[in-house]
């Protein structure tokens, strides 16, 4: 994974910041959360969820000592002023300054906070990337805007639109969230360069929350979970048997693949027979029903789920998953899905690194697996 940041760095606009660095492997917890699209006044994208966001972020994450990570779109500079912006938040600023007091604090740029490169008196560091050392694994976290052409090439243009036309008009944020195309090709990119380098990104842009690049599991992906799982404690001649056993259910997994072509059945988003579990997304702040992140805690990596007791999605009030309420209030924060870095490590290197398989899965996807 040598010399990966550097890579990193040269693929990305380069007026922004270098890669800030964390380290976790001891202990540290850090949440990664995107797209606040902070408003001021009418039209105000994060008016529904303010309120839950402020409490999260000050009574749960702040008071239990984590790191916070804003993975770009905070402000929302294509439609309002920053000055408008921070007399419409206060709050939220109010955490942020406590955190950043404490050098708990890290910004990630996106699409629609970018300018924030050319205001001189705003008070926090500004990164392209944040480079997570885990200890197991080492993980990318940046907005994911980067690999657009469109937004790299003419986020200009979009600003001024959406200011003096869109906002206008009463017309809600857009982004590329919006269209599935554009999600697509957004989240293809960030898989590919994780695929190459053997590392996680986490990104958000798209607004869509992902965990392990897919969330779909069908019988014979179960029973590669499965070997996986035992792959890490198994030595000798159980580790080869377990790496042959993968190997061989790919393979099956290829043919099935192939089958289905032919029948024209949907593919997998990513073209593989097996996604590589090496993407993950923390969705938006600004969701219907809630707020999704990601958390880094400990030997582990989460997608959670933060809403409104009694307005959260069917699925979560049904009782599936257990709850937290934070106490004094109707915010509740439940995980939707958990797994272990050394797992994820363990899926990475039988999953990523096979290039014979890896040449027939990815038929029709970018053959460098690098950005645009």
């Amino acid at each position: 994974m040598a010399g990966a940041g550097t890579f990193f760095s040269e693929i990305i606009n380069p007026r922004f910041n270098s890669v800030a660095s964390l380290d976790i492997s001891q202990g540290g917890k850090a949440l990664v959360i995107s797209d606040f699209h902070m408003g001021a006044g009418r039209r105000d994208d994060l008016a529904r969820n303010g309120a839950l966001l402020t409490e999260l972020l000050e009574q749960y994450y702040y008071q239990d000592g984590w790191q916070v990570i804003l993975n770009g779109d905070i402000e929302e500079l294509q439609r309002f002023s920053l000055g408008d912006i921070q007399k419409q938040w206060p709050g939220l600023y109010r955490v942020f300054d406590k955190l950043a007091a404490e050098g708990r604090l890290y910004k990630a740029l996106g699409n629609h906070d970018e300018d924030l490169i050319f205001e001189r008196e705003y008070p926090y560091p500004l990164f392209n990337a944040i480079r997570i050392d885990t200890g197991v694994l080492p993980i990318f976290v940046y907005h994911g805007h980067q690999s657009s052409k469109v937004y790299r090439d003419y986020n200009t243009f979009i600003r001024l639109g959406l200011r003096y036309f869109l906002k206008p008009f009463g017309i809600r944020n857009i982004s590329s969230a919006r269209s599935p195309l554009r999600r697509f090709s957004v989240e293809k990119k960030a898989y590919d360069f994780s695929l190459k380098n053997n590392c996680i990104s986490i990104i958000g842009h798209t607004h869509r929350a992902l965990f392990e690049s897919l969330g779909r599991f069908e019988f014979i992906k179960f029973e590669i979970e499965r070997l996986c799982r035992d792959y890490p404690a198994s030595r000798g001649e159980d580790r080869e048997r377990i790496a042959s056993e993968v190997r061989a259910l790919r393979l099956e997994l290829g043919k099935l693949k192939r089958s289905e072509k032919r029948s024209g059945l949907r593919q997998s988003l990513y073209g593989d027979e097996l996604p590589v579990p090496c993407l993950f997304n923390s969705g938006s702040a600004i969701g219907r029903r809630g707020i999704n992140a990601i958390e880094l805690d400990m030997d582990q990596i989460s997608l959670v789920y933060w809403f409104v007791q009694g307005e959260g999605r069917k699925f979560v009030n049904r009782g599936r998953y257990p709850v937290y309420i934070l106490p004094g209030t109707k915010y509740c924060r439940t995980v939707l899905n958990q797994d272990r870095f050394e797992f994820v490590k363990a899926r990475i290197e039988l999953l990523g690194n096979s290039p014979e398989i890896n040449a027939a899965s990815f038929d029709g996807m970018s053959g460098d697996g690098g950005w645009d």
